[in-house]
């Protein structure tokens, strides 16, 4: 029988050469387990039936592989929500907490806003936006049926699903006959040729539909900035994620678009992230 200690060990030393190799060591056998971090440490003696360290070791050899994590558990949080997240989806990601707290910010200015979240993958945006903003309505858009799928579960999972409409749609098709206070989008931006060089578990294992913007990487917010205009309420808000370096790119297209108060705000490592703007 193997102790909680050595195997947290074993796991790490399989996983050498990733810089998260003890804790991703940690939380699959917390997974394995069915238990937190905290239960690792304080019973580390503790032994493992030979069941659970086999499947354990299956599991560590899959993130070995170049398998994110999340695809491995089935789960992210985000926004300090749980979400089911599967190969077919974008895994959430830290970065884009920062749009959606300056959407919440917004929309607290709004009664009973109608939010429109274009190319919804997890879901993460559309139900964490339900979530904060009790009185809001939000339609969450993709062309894709596993997104689709994804983000109905994510919506029930956190008990916003009554809040939540999920559509097919290309862009924005499905809404062009209603009105929305604000438009939000993390669309595919990274260029294509650049896409080669990103890390293996994302290139290999991330949905591609999820991440090609085209030539330039800004396909995507031509598009959804032209079609918002028809559809945003007088004073609408747009608001997008963007890749670091496309800040004054998306702030063209938007001013071009007729967008006024048009905001590059940047992340927690002071990198440009959020782009926002208003009829």
């Amino acid at each position: 029988m193997v102790k909680i200690y050595m195997a947290m060990k074993e796991g790490s030393d399989l996983l050498v050469g990733l810089s998260t190799s003890l804790l991703d060591s940690q939380l699959l056998l917390c997974h394995v387990l069915g238990v937190d971090r905290s239960y690792l440490f304080l019973n580390r003696e503790s032994e493992i039936s030979e069941d659970k360290y086999k499947e354990f070791l299956t599991l560590i050899n899959l993130r070995k592989s170049g398998k994110p994590l999340q695809y491995i558990t089935g789960f992210q949080e985000f926004m300090g929500l749980n979400f089911k997240v599967s190969e077919g989806v974008l895994i959430p990601r830290c970065d884009t907490e920062v749009l959606v707290e300056n959407v919440i910010e917004i929309a607290k200015y709004i009664k009973s806003p109608v939010i429109v979240d274009v190319g919804c993958g997890s879901g993460a945006i559309s139900v964490s936006l339900a979530s904060f903003i009790k009185d809001s309505t939000v339609y969450a858009l993709d062309i894709m049926d596993t997104p689709i799928k994804v983000t109905k579960e994510n919506a029930l999972l956190n008990n916003v699903e009554d809040r939540v409409n999920v559509l097919k749609s290309d862009m924005l098709c499905s809404v062009k006959d209603k009105k929305a206070n604000i438009i939000v989008s993390n669309p595919p931006y990274i260029k294509r040729d650049v896409i080669k060089t990103l890390m293996t578990e994302v290139k290999d294992h991330e949905p591609m539909s999820a991440l090609d913007g085209g030539e330039d990487g800004l396909i995507f917010y031509r598009a959804i900035t032209k079609d918002s205009v028809g559809i945003l309420s007088e004073n609408g808000y747009l608001a997008y994620e963007i890749g670091h370096d496309q800040g004054e790119d998306v702030r063209d297209i938007m001013i071009h678009e007729g967008f006024k108060d048009v905001v590059v705000i940047k992340d927690l490592s002071g990198l440009d992230r959020v782009v926002i703007g208003h009829m």
